[in-house]
């Protein structure tokens, strides 16, 4: 069974990631050619990783030859944000029993975004909206990673900048995140530990500093946020 209200609930609301998914997949797929790897090794990173920023950083990883080790602990320091909002989506996914071990893996900063943002209607099954909102998710990226792998395997093209599309799209979304909870404490709060962290903390742990502090400024401020 194919679910269809499931599966048109979710593309209307992956539009928006659609939009950028493509673009960064594209992005990606021609920034990793152009360091003559063939269009393949794209394609599977994007299938197999999926990880935006990861897979972006991958491509310093293999010119600078990083040791696994190496890559490994730079996977967990980038990644590790996701084993803090995953636990905020367990009770969705509770019943969601043979398609759990996809969500989980297929769960992005953007898929999260659409998850906690769009109310989602009693009349969906939801563990199939969540799988086909996922799903649409990873075809995109995937889609647009083959079509910057095979167009940057033939065209010559300057890559500078295009690093910085994974940014862009980030930005994006915090915007709407904000425009949705018309809540301002967590955006002070992120925009002020992530400023503490860069001047204080160094530039390769910032990203895991800013991001328990600001959990811990979440939490001081937690009664407040709820009478919200």
């Amino acid at each position: 069974m194919i679910h269809k209200k499931e599966l048109k609930a979710a593309f209307k609301v992956s539009i928006p990631v659609m939009m950028g998914y493509v673009v960064l997949g594209f992005a990606f797929g021609l920034l990793l050619v152009s360091f003559n790897y063939p269009w393949y090794i794209a394609l599977l990173m994007s299938i197999f990783i999926y990880a935006g920023a990861l897979q972006f950083l991958a491509i310093g990883f293999f010119n600078a030859k990083t040791g696994f080790l190496d890559i490994a602990i730079a996977s967990i320091f980038v990644n590790i944000r996701q084993s803090f909002y995953g636990l905020s989506v367990l009770k969705k996914f509770k019943k969601a029993k043979k398609l759990k071990p996809y969500l989980i893996f297929a769960l992005t900063d953007e898929t999260y975004a659409l998850l906690t943002t769009i109310k989602e209607s009693d009349q969906l099954k939801h563990k199939f909206y969540y799988f086909y909102l996922s799903l649409l998710n990873q075809s995109y990226w995937v889609v647009g990673t083959l079509l910057g792998a095979v167009f940057g395997t033939f065209v010559n093209f300057d890559t500078k900048g295009l690093d910085f599309s994974l940014t862009a799209l980030f930005v994006v979304l915090a915007i709407e995140q904000y425009k949705n909870n018309k809540n301002s404490i967590p955006f002070v709060i992120g925009a002020f530990t992530s400023i503490i962290a860069l001047i204080f903390i160094d530039k390769t742990n910032m990203l895991i500093f800013s991001m328990l502090f600001s959990l811990i400024g979440l939490l001081i401020f937690k009664k407040r946020l709820d009478n919200e």
